[in-house]
């Protein structure tokens, strides 16, 4: 309780009620948003969302796992995945640009990889989206929300990420340009397909997408995320991130794994 004497979580305010589109960040956004909203769109734009959609484009499949410790390599064997590409390295938009056709990637993230899972547990209907695809995936959330309530789940970043971490002890959210703007293109998108009650985060995302306008992938390029890749020499993961509504791939999570599926 507050010294008001209110509750400090209700989720009547906080799962944004009343609206046909939502918008929450990370873990706790799932939490506050899964109980009305029939789908919940991921959006982790440097880059989980971004490598999924390329992956898809392959032909692929991915499979999304929680972060930390030696708990994804294990449920990648176990399931036949690929966790790294031919050289080694992790999974990223670049490198999945050679994987083979029809493969099965496991790809594990603190942010868009951990809150797909976390969102399939609700029973909700998971999407993930980015800039790449936002046009597509707005289409299949509305096809496959049937009218109920959608959700979008900007990921953030985390502060100080042990690749060795346990499962939950990443650092607190940094809520970040590019999963903002990333979830505005989807609002933006819902809206112009006739959902026509965003809440007030929505609807705020969505207008900064729109503010941004021709210059959204500078925007990004030039935020500390797409400074940090750039810096560490992957300046080809951003420029494949920023190259919005490029894409047609639409990915659901099927049986734990996403697929490329249009809209119906």
């Amino acid at each position: 309780m507050d010294v008001l004497g209110h509750k400090l979580w209700d989720l009547d305010i906080f799962g944004q009620g009343g609206h046909d589109i939502r918008l929450e960040w990370s873990a706790e956004g799932v939490s506050a948003l899964a109980d009305e909203c029939a789908v919940l769109v991921v959006v982790d734009v440097l880059s989980f969302s971004t490598t999924v959609d390329l992956a898809l484009m392959r032909g692929s499949r991915v499979l999304p796992l929680p972060w930390g410790g030696k708990a994804a390599t294990e449920t990648a064997a176990t399931a036949g995945a690929a966790l790294y590409d031919d050289d080694g390295h992790a999974l990223r938009p670049t490198s999945v640009l050679r994987t083979p056709p029809g493969t099965l990637l496991a790809l594990p993230s603190p942010n868009g990889a951990t809150l797909c899972a976390t969102a399939a547990d609700t029973g909700a209907k998971v999407l993930t989206g980015c800039l790449r695809n936002a046009k597509a995936v707005a289409e299949l959330a509305r096809a496959v929300a049937k009218g109920e309530p959608v959700g979008v789940i900007a990921a953030g970043e985390r502060w100080g990420v042990d690749i060795l971490a346990e499962p939950g002890t990443v650092g607190p959210l940094r809520p970040c340009v590019e999963d903002h703007l990333g979830a505005g293109a989807i609002v933006d998108a819902l809206i112009a397909l006739g959902l026509e009650r965003p809440s007030p985060e929505a609807a705020q995302a969505a207008r900064a997408f729109r503010a941004a306008g021709p210059d959204v992938g500078a925007v990004v390029a030039g935020s500390a995320s797409g400074k940090e890749l750039i810096n560490g020499g992957h300046r080809g993961d951003v420029e494949l991130a920023i190259a919005v509504n490029r894409s047609q791939v639409a990915p659901y999570l099927v049986d734990g794994a996403f697929q490329n599926v249009a809209a119906r």
